[in-house]
């Protein structure tokens, strides 16, 4: 129901100033023939589990150098997003870093520095 008070537009979508707004199509696609959406410029890379990469490398709860590089500087363990590996090899690592703070080869949690 249309108010009296108030002028109605054409086709309703119009913006201040006359012109039509551009749509979402077009604001992505800069006419180089990258389009955002499907990995252009600004688009981060998609991380690859090192273990799947390097079959030689083991994750092993006897090796603290290479499970320090998947807790924080708090002691907590690197979630699979930043870290960037895959899902079965993060089972394997979480299971590796439990098994060393058992057998004190990595802290349960960092005191005052």
């Amino acid at each position: 129901m249309a108010r009296p008070d108030k002028p109605t537009t054409g086709s309703g979508g119009e913006r201040p100033g006359g012109e039509r707004g551009l749509d979402s199509k077009d604001a992505l696609d800069d006419g180089d023939g990258d389009d955002r959406r499907k990995g252009g410029r600004n688009a981060p890379r998609r991380k690859v589990c090192r273990f799947c990469a390097e079959t030689a490398t083991l994750i092993d709860y006897k090796n603290p150098q290479l499970l320090k590089g998947f807790i924080t500087d708090r002691g907590k363990m690197v979630p699979r997003r930043i870290s960037g590996t895959c899902a079965r090899h993060q089972r394997s690592i979480s299971l590796a870093l439990r098994r060393a703070r058992q057998l004190a080869l990595l802290p349960f949690t960092v005191t005052g520095e």
